[in-house]
């Protein structure tokens, strides 16, 4: 039996593990590469620095500590890849972790998600199509949700009155999400916190083009002289929501 020489003094990094590991997940664990697989996931999960961590087949087969770790255990009968795949194969079946299937340039590969609130999100939006090709650490990378109108409303301009919130309907199936958000920033940015700004917005770029929302000139100019025409006395004279 090799011996531990304890944890070091000073700075030592800590991996949080959820207190549920202890308290539900660990009693229904009866083999021991699925555990040590699972310990294995929290930490590896730990290290990913991105908002959507997953890891790849490669990451368990390449890893020295788990192969090392599992090896030591094996039978002489007992393949090490094998064992690798049992254990994954066993964490899916309970539950623990989540797999999406997904086909990059250099083919067909298996993402490994946390069966967590997060994880569950993410390998959601895989599985919807919402990813775009990242690097080679992180071969994809997970397009963050957009917030409903409602939700946008409510976090940058009040309240929704059963008025505001058939207009914020409409307005969400007449015009694309992206545009209702840059068309909410901009009302933020000037102070003109209501729906009939950011409604005259939209309106505005939907007859005339939406050049000027992404090329910078309106940040060089006031709200004043970007709403004008039929809508300027209207909404230039419409006090803050």
């Amino acid at each position: 039996m090799q011996k531990f020489d304890g944890f070091k003094a000073g700075k030592v990094r800590h991996v949080k593990v959820p207190a549920p590991f202890f308290s539900e997940l660990l009693p229904l664990i009866d083999d021991l590469a699925e555990l040590k697989l699972t310990l294995f996931c929290i930490w590896a999960l730990s290290q990913k620095d991105s908002d959507y961590r997953y890891l790849r087949q490669r990451d368990f087969d390449t890893n020295e500590q788990l192969l090392d770790s599992l090896r030591n255990d094996l039978q002489p009968d007992q393949d090490l890849a094998a064992t690798i795949q049992e254990a994954l194969k066993r964490a899916l079946k309970r539950g623990t972790l989540l797999a999406v299937e997904i086909t990059l340039d250099s083919g067909a590969e298996t993402l490994y998600f946390m069966n967590s609130a997060a994880g569950r999100a993410a390998a959601e939006a895989v599985q919807a199509g919402q990813w775009q090709p990242g690097d080679t650490h992180n071969p994809v990378e997970v397009l963050p949700e957009r917030p409903n109108v409602y939700q946008l409303y409510e976090a940058n301009i009040g309240s929704i009155t059963p008025m505001i919130a058939e207009e914020l309907k409409d307005a969400e199936s007449d015009f694309p999400a992206f545009w209702l958000e840059e068309a909410v920033r901009l009302a933020v940015e000037h102070n003109k916190r209501s729906w009939r700004y950011i409604r005259a917005i939209l309106d505005r770029w939907q007859k005339e083009g939406r050049d000027r929302g992404l090329s910078g000139r309106f940040a060089e100019q006031d709200g004043q002289k970007y709403i004008s025409g039929k809508y300027a006395t209207f909404i230039n004279n419409t006090p803050n929501e």
